[in-house]
């Protein structure tokens, strides 16, 4: 085919028609191309920390379709026999090149390309199983998925890069060896790097936390939004985005495993009856655990209340326990707060505030001289 596309190319009148078709699968390819490749410097883009990078490669884009359009230009130029200098004679080789490697090599690039957005569309198309409720096989499923998309792409980048070295001529074995010598060479440098990547895997294959947990590690604390191998990403309350190495989670607190717990403390006045005070809150903590529009919030075990956990300064401190579902007990708990002031308003008990008795001595007379 190749040898073809040489001879109708090189052919002063030829077919009008197979020019006219092979320069529109031409235009077509290079657009395709020009584009992927732009994107890909974009994407590198977004790699940098450094937003003063992004215009650099963002000129590399553009670099990129200028390329793109001069390769076209030529390619159209010798193909139509338009002597204009020095397209014809870029035209030429562009041809020849095409002719021994050039076309193994494109069809290499498109096939990547392909096998690249196959895996993310059969990545979405995977049913994570959402739903009101947060379930562990979820967590577990979204993490695990992120992580094989990751690996795949770049397993399929690192074949069709291989593959397209080796029709040009590259001799990839001592390509292959020469990286792994330089890896090897590196992995002493990057030693914080590789443990990132062993305590991710370690995470992954025991199932510490994953994508949607609540988790604390050291001071921080927040959702976890994106993990692989080598980081951790936890968002806080307030927005914060938090980047945390795998290597430097030593110790980690997941606030939403399985199951979890509200433990709301109660204060009432000393001057209380403390028995009628605990007799009101356990009929709050019962009307609420059986109300229709919180019920699936908790679990199956009612709620608990211990009965008085201090003598606090000023307040008789009562504490309740609610077992609810993973990520509920915020909720659960500021709702039952709101109740059970309400309830103690009504039933005239009185919720303390610190208090301080000042004590003088006697009056000082002061005489005016």
């Amino acid at each position: 085919m190749a040898n073809e596309l040489l001879g109708l190319a090189g052919a002063g009148g030829g077919d009008l028609l197979a020019k006219v078709l092979i320069a529109l699968v031409a235009v077509f390819l290079a657009y395709h191309l020009a584009k992927s490749g732009s994107r890909g410097f974009a994407w590198i883009a977004e790699l940098t920390k450094d937003p003063r990078d992004d215009v650099f490669w963002r000129w590399l884009g553009r670099g990129w379709w200028v390329v793109v359009f001069v390769g076209l230009v030529s390619f159209l130029t010798y193909l139509f026999n338009i002597t204009v200098e020095p397209f014809h004679t870029w035209g030429s080789l562009l041809i020849r090149w095409m002719g021994s490697s050039g076309l193994a090599v494109l069809f290499i690039a498109v096939g990547t390309y392909v096998a690249y957005r196959l895996v993310g569309l059969m990545s979405a198309r995977v049913k994570l199983g959402e739903g009101p409720e947060f379930i562990r096989e979820q967590v577990r499923t979204k993490t695990l998925m992120g992580v094989v998309e990751s690996t795949l792409k770049a397993l399929v980048i690192t074949l069709g890069t291989l593959l397209a070295l080796s029709n040009m001529g590259i001799n990839v074995g001592a390509l292959v060896a020469g990286a792994g010598i330089a890896g090897l060479a590196i992995s002493f440098a990057a030693q914080n790097l590789v443990r990132d990547v062993i305590n991710g895997f370690f995470i992954l294959l025991e199932d510490q936390y994953g994508v949607g947990d609540i988790i604390k590690v050291g001071d921080l604390a927040g959702g976890v939004e994106r993990m692989n191998l080598r980081l951790t990403v936890l968002r806080d309350l307030e927005g914060r985005v938090h980047f945390i190495p795998n290597g430097q989670i030593n110790q980690v607190t997941v606030m939403s495993r399985d199951w979890a717990r509200a433990l709301i403390d109660v204060g009432v006045a000393y001057k209380e009856d403390v028995d009628r005070a605990l007799k009101i809150i356990e009929d709050e903590a019962e009307k609420f655990y059986h109300d229709p529009e919180w019920r699936n919030k908790f679990t199956v075990d009612p709620p608990q209340v211990l009965g008085v956990n201090e003598l606090a300064d000023s307040a008789v401190v009562i504490r309740v326990l609610f077992n609810t579902k993973a990520k509920e007990q915020w909720g659960v708990g500021r709702e039952f707060r709101r109740r059970i002031k309400n309830r103690l308003d009504a039933e005239g008990i009185e919720i303390p505030f610190p208090q301080r008795t000042l004590w003088f001595g006697d009056a000082v007379k002061i005489e005016r001289s």
